[in-house]
């Protein structure tokens, strides 16, 4: 796991005399601006962690431990910032709501050093309120010490917490919707536990265009479960591979589901593949990679509806093979396909360890809605699918709305098709996962499977004959 401490390493609290900062011209830490930059733009600006972090890192001159930590601080604060808001609204004199925006970041980010990080309580507080100085000014700066001391004079009591929402930092919807589908609790704080605990993160090998030795030569672990992937010991920008576009960063889950769906190809003669939602571009990178080293005949399309998500595309898949249209608008071409991977737009619940932000962002009404587009580009590709053809369908959830009730939904409407069990396309490198379950989908949980929480289901049209 990537993994650095702040400058300093953690003392036991109590241990030194706080003493008040003397003001001067403000000299951030490099390392926790950054952060601070990152987690504000994703909750103020609507940035994504995982891309604008990459651009960030390589705009600084930050060393390989420097950036360590300003990952681990930023995703780390951006996961746990519900719980640290319950800490900060105990100890404020004023409406939560009515905090400046820069105020509330900066405080989650110092708790976030006192509480979740081996920084020692002066650092965690000087330097919080140096980037507050630097970013906010003087007087919110004297406001953000004023709390941040409060806090550590008078330290939440986390132990008395019994509310699982706060404890483990997920809107109460969330845990919820998994208490009512896991039906146990020891699992359900597994689950919880497992979204909070940072992650290496995972490089994808493309057949064909690098291998797990050369990553490995730079530096790196296996992960046995998978015949492509090496868990990253540095951050994934300084591999060769990845800065030429060889090799991707890609959970083992998502291999996995490409894997597999490659795999249904079995021996047969000539296919022509689909990748209905193709961006960001992982699974079609993968996908056409494996199909170029193995089956060079076969045709792949890599359909992406919205433009700049398309552009992303083409940089790891030749832009010859990608298209960009709605999902609905697909059957009116003329192409129809014998294997079509519908990646759906979803709730992303099974991504929430590598996506800090995405479980403040989405509501009980973004689900609904989401359901509902998942439902129309199954259909979408009812139409594209040819006799005998598999359609995959894919989400990176496990809330069942978004799984098992939308395969049976689809069933339901499709008489002519039906669910097939993924068994006979597991890679050997996964028997050991357990998969499939019991009705033949896949469904990968990130506190089991140590991956994210990837579900699939494979539906092939009935023959004539059949």
């Amino acid at each position: 796991m990537i993994s650095s401490v702040g400058p300093e390493l953690r003392q036991g609290r109590g241990s030194e005399k706080l003493a008040k900062p003397t003001f001067k011209r403000a000299d951030p830490d490099k390392s926790r601006l950054l952060a601070f930059n990152l987690i504000t733009q994703v909750n103020r600006e609507g940035a994504y962690a995982n891309i604008r972090l990459p651009q960030l890192l390589s705009e600084s001159k930050l060393d390989e431990r420097d950036r360590g930590f300003a990952t681990e601080l930023s995703y780390g604060t951006l996961r746990m910032q519900g719980k640290h808001d319950w800490a900060i609204r105990a100890k404020i004199d004023r409406p939560f709501e009515t905090l400046d925006g820069a105020v509330v970041d900066l405080l989650r980010m110092g708790i976030h050093q006192i509480f979740e990080m081996r920084v020692p309580d002066h650092a965690a507080v000087d330097a919080t309120v140096e980037v507050a100085r630097s970013v906010a000014g003087e007087g919110k700066a004297s406001y953000v010490n004023a709390i941040l001391r409060t806090i550590l004079r008078e330290p939440p009591d986390y132990e008395a917490l019994e509310d699982l929402s706060t404890v483990h930092s997920h809107p109460e919807w969330i845990v919820s919707a998994f208490r009512d589908q896991l039906k146990d609790e020891g699992r359900l704080v597994s689950l919880l536990t497992a979204h909070n605990t940072p992650v290496a993160p995972h490089i994808v090998c493309w057949p064909g265009k690098s291998t797990t030795d050369e990553i490995l030569e730079e530096g790196g672990e296996l992960i046995p479960e998978g015949r492509y992937v090496v868990r990253a010991t540095k951050m994934p920008g300084s591999y060769t591979a990845i800065h030429e576009r060889r090799a991707g960063v890609q959970d083992l889950g998502s291999q996995l589901i490409s894997e597999i769906f490659f795999n249904t190809a079995g021996d047969s003669d000539y296919l022509n593949w689909l990748d209905m939602c193709a961006g960001p571009g992982g699974k079609a990178a993968m996908l056409f990679n494996l199909l170029h080293v193995n089956r060079p005949k076969d045709n792949f399309t890599a359909n992406e509806p919205t433009e700049h998500r398309a552009q992303l595309v083409s940089h790891v898949v030749p832009a010859s093979h990608v298209i960009s249209h709605p999902g609905e608008e697909l059957p009116q071409l003329s192409a129809r396909y014998d294997r079509i991977i519908i990646d759906a737009p979803c709730s992303g619940l099974g991504a929430l360890r590598r996506r800090p932000e995405a479980r403040w962002r989405k509501t009980q009404a973004d689900l609904k809605n989401l359901v509902a587009l998942q439902r129309t580009l199954l259909d979408s590709g009812v139409e594209l699918l040819n006799p005998d053809g598999i359609l995959a369908y894919v989400t990176c959830s496990p809330h069942r709305s978004e799984t098992t009730a939308q395969v049976a939904d689809f069933l339901y409407r499709h008489k002519d098709f039906e669910l097939i069990s993924a068994a006979p396309y597991i890679p050997d490198s996964a028997a050991s996962m357990g998969l499939p379950k019991e009705d033949g989908t896949i469904q990968m949980w990130s506190d089991i499977h140590g991956t994210d929480s990837m579900f699939m289901a494979l539906l092939r049209r009935k023959s004539a004959s059949r």
